[in-house]
């Protein structure tokens, strides 16, 4: 199974607009595939899944979201419990978020210094996301996760990026996502380590413990539509920043860094903001590149489908390459 999260310190970057619509490429190109909504704001569930189907998922006392599968863990009744995806077409589980995820925050902060003295309880529940993962890829015959998470440095980020194999950075050219970088690089480092000092604390052997990688994978830079007070020059100065401060920061390399996000190694992608789509996918509750004429998709916007289908398409490929694993058909 591999496990990439998609993770800034800045918000409001297109995250989750971005794992949405590589869930649905990977599984429109035949690839098994779990989206994981580890966030608490539960915006991807959102994309999925509207506003009542939302709440009676909430209100089921047996119900299949992210916080129903910890509960037993969490209140110290048991372990985590299976969790039972959504699944809004053949080839694609959803994982659904919670807003109640987030008061689990203090329970993870607290367990993570008592993994160095082999606690038991403490290891069960640092390593719950990456278990619940597990368990919901296994019941799917899924290889790959898909993990939105929140954007801040807290204890739930912490263990929702312990079960990660790889972290790609989502951006947008300014001041802000840079920051976050500079952030997040320091921050991602030790994490790592500090998991590693963890699980040489003897884990309990009847637990699969995440391996803690968090390997960047690289970025990939969303291109939002310009703003007045912010001219396409600034964009174009922010944007030839990214390369150095990723590199320096989250990539942690010793080679010279590119000049700009077209020769940079590190980026995954550059993707338009397909303004004119996202109003009518929204409304069709699907990804903007399989929107059609029914749903609103004539005129320019054919070409426009098109265009983010190919974008789409690109970036799964780079990151199927990156990340070593196939697409051969499920």
């Amino acid at each position: 199974m591999t496990t990439v999260a998609f993770f800034n310190n800045k918000g409001g970057v297109g995250k989750t607009s971005l794992v949405y619509h590589l869930a649905w490429m990977f599984a429109d190109i035949g690839k098994n595939v779990i989206a994981a909504d580890l966030d608490p704001q539960a915006n991807l569930t959102a994309m999925f899944i509207d506003d009542d189907g939302i709440e009676r998922l909430w209100n089921d006392d047996n119900g299949a979201t992210i916080y129903h599968a910890l509960t037993p863990l969490l209140n110290g009744t048991g372990d985590i419990s299976a969790p039972n995806p959504h699944q809004p077409t053949p080839g694609l589980s959803l994982i659904t978020g919670d807003l109640r995820l987030s008061a689990a925050e203090d329970d993870l902060s607290s367990q993570w210094p008592l993994c160095l003295s082999s606690n038991e309880r403490a290891f069960r529940v640092i390593s719950a996301f990456g278990r619940v993962l597990g368990m919901a890829a296994e019941a799917a015959d899924s290889s790959l996760v898909l993990v939105d998470v929140g954007p801040n440095l807290g204890a739930l980020n912490r263990s929702a990026l312990v079960a990660a194999d790889y972290v790609v950075v989502p951006l947008a050219p300014d001041p802000y996502s840079l920051q976050g970088l500079r952030n997040l690089g320091p921050t991602l480092t030790r994490w790592r380590s500090e998991w590693r000092q963890r699980l040489d604390n003897d884990p309990p052997s009847d637990l699969v413990m995440p391996d803690g990688r968090m390997e960047p994978l690289g970025y990939v830079v969303m291109q939002h539509a310009m703003r007045l007070d912010r001219p396409v020059q600034a964009y174009a100065r922010w944007m030839e920043r990214i390369p150095r401060v990723y590199a320096e920061t989250v990539a942690q390399t010793d080679a010279s860094p590119a000049f700009d996000t077209d020769d940079d190694i590190n980026c995954l992608g550059t993707l338009k903001h397909f303004r004119s789509l996202m109003p009518y996918a929204q409304d069709a509750r699907k990804p903007m590149f399989k929107l059609t004429a029914a749903d609103g998709a004539v005129g320019g916007r054919v070409k426009a489908v098109r265009g983010c289908y190919d974008e789409f398409y690109d970036l799964a490929q780079v990151i199927a390459d990156r990340a070593r694993f196939d697409l051969h058909p499920r």
